[in-house]
């Protein structure tokens, strides 16, 4: 596995998860795209977990509690192919609300349970169902999930349901009801994997990783030991202070009153999806924490030019539009024309023809005020500036070459 998941990076065969570019995006809901693109993310990283199990395995999030809509894969797709626009949704009933970018349909059997526990907790947003063989065998065991490990004691109260393959029935959703309780967040399903529940995806990943491990460590505990009376039980009660208070806090039990607040998962999440990034997923995701920390400015005081931060009108810091700024410029240089010392007179001189003879047509000329005796009119102009009749941002050598010709 590991050398043709290398290949795929190398010939550059991963799809991108985010492939919503392009896509109508009209009927999504606030947040769907985002929510979308964690999902499809969720399912990216049960498949490189090894947690994809293709019949009746799935990974569920509720994306509008107005209308009760939900996204899951449809049947058909493996974990790997789950991108944000393949993604069905649905209502609470099972009803196609949107299909997706296939034409592949939803897994009525593997959606059953989904729905009941939506129906029962209307706190959950995201339920996660996973039966690889650590928590398939754990699931078969009469004495659950033991108090053996730190991510044991972090699930907290775990609930226990005799799935019969089908909750269509009412009473079995009532009974569901009763094990599920208020607040708990882990179902084991007899014979049938285990259950997380979160009141956000990242929430429910967290207990779907951390009951993945630690049923991990009971197989391999009870291998080892030759049965339970050879473990070593921890007290639940007494250490889930510790544990599972810790941990429910969010940032890992690290929150600092000055840091920015995490919530259960998140932390732990976001560096999931740097991985997934880093790899080339294209995931999508909108981090919360920049990767790269500022370098500290110990000299900051200094290290900006006093004239960077002169003194300005208020007025200089507003940019113009370019049609203000031509006008202003035609204005400044009217202004520097008509306040020149020197004096010219705008006069029409005769034109010369190709032959020498006086044509009857004329043309513009500028001439000094002293020589305005020579023409019959004119308007007086001073100049300041000897090159005052230069276009603007001319060589000055190429402007000294021209005049030596008209010499």
């Amino acid at each position: 596995f590991f050398f043709f998941f290398k290949s795929l990076l190398g010939h550059g065969m991963i799809p991108p998860i985010n492939d919503l570019p392009g896509v109508d995006t009209s009927s999504f809901v606030k947040g769907e795209k985002l929510t979308r693109c964690k999902l499809a993310s969720l399912y990216r990283l049960a498949d490189l977990f090894g947690w994809a199990h293709l019949p009746n395995a799935y990974i569920t999030v509720r994306v509008s509690k107005e209308h009760d809509h939900i996204l899951i894969i449809p049947r058909g797709l493996s974990f790997s192919e789950a991108s944000a626009s393949n993604l069905v949704k649905v209502n609470i009933l099972g009803d196609v609300v949107d299909q997706g970018s296939t034409t592949l349909s939803i897994d009525s059997t593997g959606f059953s349970p989904h729905v009941a526990i939506y129906s029962t907790r209307p706190d959950v947003r995201c339920v996660i169902h996973i039966h690889t063989p650590a928590t398939a065998a754990v699931s078969s065991m009469k004495c659950g999930i033991l108090p053996i490990s730190q991510e044991a004691l972090i699930l907290g109260d775990v609930a226990y349901y005799n799935y019969q393959g089908s909750l269509d029935e009412q009473e079995e959703r009532i009974q569901l009801q009763k094990v599920l309780g208020p607040s708990c967040k882990v179902l084991v399903l007899r014979n049938h994997g285990v259950v997380a529940l979160g009141e956000t995806l990242e929430e429910a990943f967290h207990y779907i990783f951390n009951v993945q491990l630690a049923c991990e460590t009971q197989v391999h505990a009870l291998a080892g030991a030759g049965g339970i009376d050879n473990l070593l039980l921890l007290d639940l009660q007494k250490f889930k202070p510790s544990t599972h208070a810790v941990a429910a806090t969010g940032g890992g039990g690290v929150n600092m009153a000055s840091q920015q607040k995490w919530k259960v998962g998140e932390q732990e999440f976001e560096a999931l999806m740097r991985m997934l990034d880093n790899l080339g997923y294209r995931t999508g995701y909108a981090y919360r924490q920049p990767l790269v920390r500022e370098k500290p400015r110990h000299k900051s005081d200094v290290e900006i030019p006093a004239t960077v931060t002169a003194f300005s009108f208020e007025d200089d810091t507003v940019s113009l539009s370019p049609l203000k700024f031509l006008a202003q410029r035609q204005q400044r240089e009217k202004t520097r024309w008509l306040n020149s010392p020197n004096t010219y007179l705008k006069v029409n001189v005769p034109e010369e023809s190709w032959n020498g003879e006086t044509s009857p047509r004329t043309k513009i000329t500028w001439m000094k005020a002293d020589d305005s005796s020579k023409t019959s009119g004119g308007t007086p102009i001073k100049i300041e500036d000897p090159n005052q009749f230069v276009p603007l941002n001319t060589n000055p050598s190429e402007v000294l070459e021209k005049r030596n010709k008209v010499k």
